[in-house]
């Protein structure tokens, strides 16, 4: 039975972890079981915080209990109620403004790095403009703002499904402005058709960024090849890592944990954005988006990461997941430009709803093309002469999932 801590024994809990921590990078199980030897919960494995804990540091899958997540029930906390947007409350007698400002809580849902949301939408006449938000950027994993582009053009996809299903038809600029930077793209409504109906519209609410280890079931053939189409068209590649590879693959994501960890500017930036599970944060990665649910160890999440290097631990649990997972994908481009990023964005965006839409999760292992020294390693292990890898993802099918917080359109939308 579940037993609730008191909040004081929180600081007890962290000073508990400080000496075995500090002390060794990773330690026996038998040692980590004496460390625990007072706690409430015997045997060591029955305690949740603990097991949660070892799990976060070093990467052995001692007990994890997920809660079973109904997907079609309405979700009540604030934070996530953007999740419950329903084609339903669609204002159909509304105005242009009224129509474009409900497709935009499409928009908001697309992934994002940490879950920053980077983005900024204005809606000027019949047009919807997309802008970088660099108040939101990631400046030590993220230093050329890539992957803030990528999520940016994650977000352009998904608005442009809601206009097609909703029966718009638009054009889209990528880089309007030469002398705005910030302004990624604009959309504007150039008529009207029929509604639309499409899989991958209602795959917008179903999607995750899923962490958890997969089932060894195997995707199809057919799938992947649909999502290597998805890539061309918009002017990427995508290619599926087998055999030999993966291994190589899983040990560049392991290097890169070890890498990024060792950091301490990362872990701080990193720390940042995690949040424990009772936060009302809107933005950032809640402890069960890590697979904690326990509430009292995501509490103890971020301190942990900020404070020590636990790469050791997470690159050996990222290894396990990569070469365990049914697939792993490298999506790439040809150059390396804020229009390829961007291209990069809207890609993924279709490929993880054409995957979602047939029951397959997916989440991001992007440590090899994160750290600098990695990226052209992790090409030449796909066996490519050319081309800049931009995005990691691992695939299969699993468990369902609580999505992660978002900011209401309102907090997004330029006046």
């Amino acid at each position: 039975m579940k037993k609730d801590y008191p909040k004081n024994s929180l600081r007890r809990r962290e000073s508990k972890l400080e000496a075995p921590l500090q002390a060794s990078g990773v330690m026996l199980f038998t040692d980590f079981q004496r460390t625990y030897s007072k706690c409430p919960h015997r045997p060591f494995q029955d305690c949740p915080t603990a097991t949660k804990i070892w799990n976060l540091c070093f990467g052995k899958t001692l007990l994890f209990c997920h809660r079973k997540t109904d997907m079609t029930a309405k979700h009540s906390e604030p934070q996530l109620q953007a999740w419950n947007i329903s084609e339903d409350d669609f204002p159909e007698k509304g105005s242009l403004v009224e129509k474009l400002q409900f497709m935009l809580g499409y928009a908001i849902l697309a992934p994002s790095s940490h879950n920053t949301q980077p983005w900024i939408f204005k809606i000027v006449g019949n047009a919807v403009e997309l802008y970088a938000d660099r108040t939101r950027a990631l400046p030590v994993v993220d230093p050329d703002d890539r992957e803030l582009a990528i999520s940016c053009g994650a977000a352009l996809f998904h608005l442009q499904l809601a206009m097609h299903h909703f029966g718009y038809e638009y054009r889209t600029e990528l880089l309007p402005d030469p002398l705005d930077r910030d302004l990624l793209a604009r959309v504007t409504v150039s008529g009207k058709t029929e509604q639309k109906e499409d899989a991958l519209f209602y795959a917008i609410t179903k999607r995750r960024t899923n962490r958890l280890p997969f089932e060894e079931r195997e995707v199809s053939g057919k799938l992947l090849s649909s999502l290597m189409a998805i890539a061309q068209k918009h002017h990427a590649w995508l290619d599926v890592v087998q055999g030999d590879s993966k291994n190589a693959v899983a040990d560049l994501i392991s290097e890169g944990d070890r890498t990024q960890m060792s950091d301490k500017r990362f872990r701080r930036e990193l720390a940042s954005w995690i949040h424990p599970n009772r936060s009302q944060s809107r933005d950032g990665m809640p402890g069960y988006a890590h697979g904690i649910t326990d509430d009292i160890a995501s509490y103890i999440g971020p301190f942990l990461v900020r404070t020590f290097d636990i790469g050791r631990g997470q690159a050996a649990k990222d290894r396990q997941l990569a070469a365990g997972s049914p697939v792993l994908a490298v999506l790439g481009t040809d150059a390396d430009r804020p229009v390829d990023w961007i291209n990069a964005g809207q890609a993924i965006a279709e490929i993880l709803l054409r995957a979602r839409a047939e029951d397959v999760w997916a989440s991001f292992m992007n440590q090899p093309i994160e750290v600098p020294d990695l990226r052209p390693r992790l090409r030449d292990a796909l066996g490519r002469k050319s081309g800049l890898p931009q995005l990691l993802v691992r695939m299969g099918y699993g468990s369902e999932i609580k999505p992660t917080p978002r900011r209401q359109v309102g907090d997004v939308l330029a006046d």
